[in-house]
């Protein structure tokens, strides 16, 4: 699912507000803290140079979120 996820991403890059609606989306079901830090590592190598407040106000949500329900 993963692989589906990079895909879309590719895909939307074009535009701020699509890639950050599809990185949100992503997010939600991804549970597992391994694939997390796999996920958050691929977007900052693919897209950090673009969209890097993106980025990283999307995973820090995610962490608050994953912090929050431990």
């Amino acid at each position: 699912m993963i692989e589906f996820t990079q895909k879309i991403l590719r895909a939307v890059s074009f535009d701020k507000q699509l890639f950050q609606k599809e990185l949100g989306k992503a997010l939600k079901w991804i549970t597992d803290a391994e694939e997390i830090q796999k996920f958050q590592e691929w977007c900052i190598v693919e897209f950090g140079a673009k969209y890097p407040k993106v980025i990283s106000k999307a995973f820090a949500k995610k962490n608050l979120m994953v912090s929050s329900v431990k």
